[in-house]
């Protein structure tokens, strides 16, 4: 389990406990102010902790939720418009609008980690508003892999969300000539 150094103090109470605790081999600093139970911990679980506000987008989360098999050149993070520059080189940070930001946002388990992440139905949106950015393989191997599960989306949700995001006529559009 990681711990922060605010929950380590907490549970421990000074420094020098987590000290002894690190001297013990029962805690591990995994990163500045990031500890660990455990020795090894994976990237997105430290990510996630780091992060917690943080919801992951775009690469990460087509590839978290099985629609591409391309593995992502880092983690790919939803802030707020207003957010401070992340400067983790791990990074990616994309800067959403605080009225849509939390559209669609679900937790999901992977790994050893929690995360939050943007469900099926919002990354196709997403898919749609980023095709002119997107490498054109790659956006219709994802397409593809969406007009296959059609049918376990939810339709009703991802029109609610098309009518939330600017330029809703050209998600609509997008929507009706390229998935349905």
């Amino acid at each position: 389990m990681l711990y922060t150094y605010k929950e380590c103090m907490e549970k421990w109470s000074s420094n020098y406990q987590i000290r002894k605790q690190i001297a013990a081999g029962n805690l591990f600093q995994i990163e500045k102010g990031l500890y660990s139970d455990v020795a090894d911990v994976s990237t997105l679980a430290i990510i996630s902790a780091k992060y917690p506000k943080a919801i992951f987008t775009m690469d990460s989360a087509f590839y978290y939720h099985g629609l591409t098999d391309v593995i992502p050149d880092g983690y790919h993070i939803a802030t707020g418009k207003h957010s401070i520059y992340l400067s983790d080189k791990r990074i990616r940070q994309y800067y959403i609008p605080s009225d849509i930001l939390h559209i669609g946002a679900i937790k999901m388990t992977r790994r050893d980690a929690a995360i939050r992440i943007y469900d099926k139905e919002r990354m196709l949106i997403e898919l749609l508003r980023y095709k002119n950015k997107l490498p054109f393989d790659y956006y219709k191997e994802i397409l593809g892999n969406y007009r296959s599960l059609i049918y376990a989306l939810d339709i009703e949700r991802i029109q609610e969300y098309a009518a939330t995001f600017p330029k809703p006529k050209m998600i609509s559009e997008a929507l009706e000539a390229e998935v349905f």
